[in-house]
């Protein structure tokens, strides 16, 4: 087993465990093991050594190791079988799966579908890359599993044999962990592995790169869109969203979401879940936090938490959502280009901050993007803003980078914009 303190990767021992398997855990932050574990499993030093590998037949692994990083890269020299904590619980299920993945929305639509499912009475759980480790799954937990799966969970996830699958979308990401887009997106279509002629597909036909990869693949293939009906599919006009026949107006109009919902209602339906119920979740859907949360309108002035958006891809999403726009961007750059964050419509000013705040002040000089004021700090890029925010204007944390410079998650980010932007004196009188 290898990982880093990630429960998914004790989930996984414990049940190689439970089957009668010699396990060598391999953490490279914790010294040892769960105290469940302790003595049933060999816990190596968290320094890695290639000798660690003599003896092994097959390696779990968590998403923290990239193939080209020591423990995956000695394997895959060796020839050694390598899969996923998430294809590992795979193979020790039999239950109906939804799979999801893309670069945005994978959470979203993999809460709304759980949701819809659950409406119509079918017990069905979230699990992989949100709530529940794959591996922790046991008979009995769930009729129906519905995973969110990152491209890490994918690279090596073995056959996952959906009822339903997507792809959202795919625009550069992780491109640090993967060393290409090209092998970036190959992992995302690895989603499809073992569907059949039954499994129903929701795409977007307007995603060329989406549509090539579905083309390829065995299926009922359902083209889903946020901005119109496509024929024979599923889709959006304005807030009113139909799919499989029933039209109902969602509580949102972003086209994003409204893709999101038309994908979720796709899937949810193709695994028996009711007409009304999906249309009941639709009418009343609401965005998680962090996800272009409204935190506080000040003197006409709307503060916007979007610190989920840790791409370029999302962040261009949500600034394209406001007319006038002060963009707070920054974090940790994951080896992606951030000119086209620059370069979105509606920007009015930027505030860049962090490991890569000077580098999104370069792309706005090089690529004629406004001017960025570069700081530190988030808690410094909250002041710049709120001294230059003028009435109509919309002040936006859309980082576009990961939190890992300053923050543990981006949740944590989010919290930190949520109380800075409460204690601004405007809000806190």
């Amino acid at each position: 087993m290898l990982g880093s303190s990630l429960r998914g990767l004790d989930s996984a021992a414990r049940a190689a465990v439970g089957e009668g398997h010699e396990v060598s855990l391999f953490d490279a932050e914790r010294p040892g093991a769960p105290d469940d574990l302790a003595g049933r499993v060999a816990v190596l030093d968290p320094v890695w050594s290639p000798t660690y590998l003599d003896g092994i037949e097959r390696i779990v692994t968590s998403p923290w190791f990239a193939e080209t990083e020591g423990p995956l890269a000695d394997a895959l020299e060796r020839d050694i079988d390598i899969i996923t904590e998430a294809g590992y619980g795979l193979e020790r299920l039999d239950l109906p799966v939804v799979a999801i993945t893309g670069t945005n929305g994978k959470t979203t639509v993999t809460e709304v579908t759980t949701e819809m499912l659950r409406r119509s009475g079918i017990d069905a759980r979230a699990a992989g890359n949100i709530g529940l480790p794959v591996s922790a799954v046991r008979p009995g937990d769930a009729e129906m599993l519905v995973l969110e799966l990152s491209s890490y969970q994918l690279r090596f996830i073995g056959a996952v044999r959906p009822e339903a699958a997507t792809i959202l979308n795919i625009a550069p990401d992780h491109l640090d962990w993967h060393g290409s887009f090209e092998a970036y997106a190959t992992a995302k279509g690895r989603i499809f592995d073992g569907a059949t002629d039954t499994t129903v597909i929701a795409y977007d036909p307007d995603d060329p790169l989406v549509s090539g990869i579905v083309s390829d693949i065995t299926g009922r293939k359902v083209p889903c869109s946020g901005r119109r009906i496509p024929d024979g599919g599923n889709g959006a006009v304005g807030a009113s969203v139909t799919v499989a026949g029933s039209t109902v107006i969602a509580a949102t109009a972003d086209p994003s979401y409204l893709f999101d919902l038309v994908v979720a209602g796709t899937l949810a339906d193709a695994c028996g879940a009711s007409r009304e119920a999906i249309a009941a979740v639709i009418a009343t859907f609401a965005p998680g936090p962090h996800r272009r949360e409204q935190v506080a309108v000040v003197g006409g002035v709307t503060w916007i938490n979007d610190s989920k958006a840790t791409n370029p891809h999302a962040a261009i999403a949500a600034i394209v959502a406001y007319p006038s726009v002060i963009l707070l961007a920054g974090g940790r750059n994951k080896g992606l280009d951030l000119a086209p964050l620059v370069e979105a419509p509606g920007l009015k000013a930027m505030v860049a901050f962090g490991e890569s705040g000077p580098e999104i002040a370069e792309k706005a000089f090089r690529h004629g993007g406004p001017p960025a004021t570069v700081v530190e700090r988030l808690d410094q890029a909250v002041a710049v803003a709120a001294s230059m925010a003028q009435h109509g204007d919309t002040v936006l944390l859309s980082p576009g980078c990961a939190s890992f410079d300053q923050f543990a998650s981006y949740a944590a980010r989010g919290e930190a914009f949520r109380a800075l932007v409460e204690g601004l004196p405007e809000v806190a009188a």
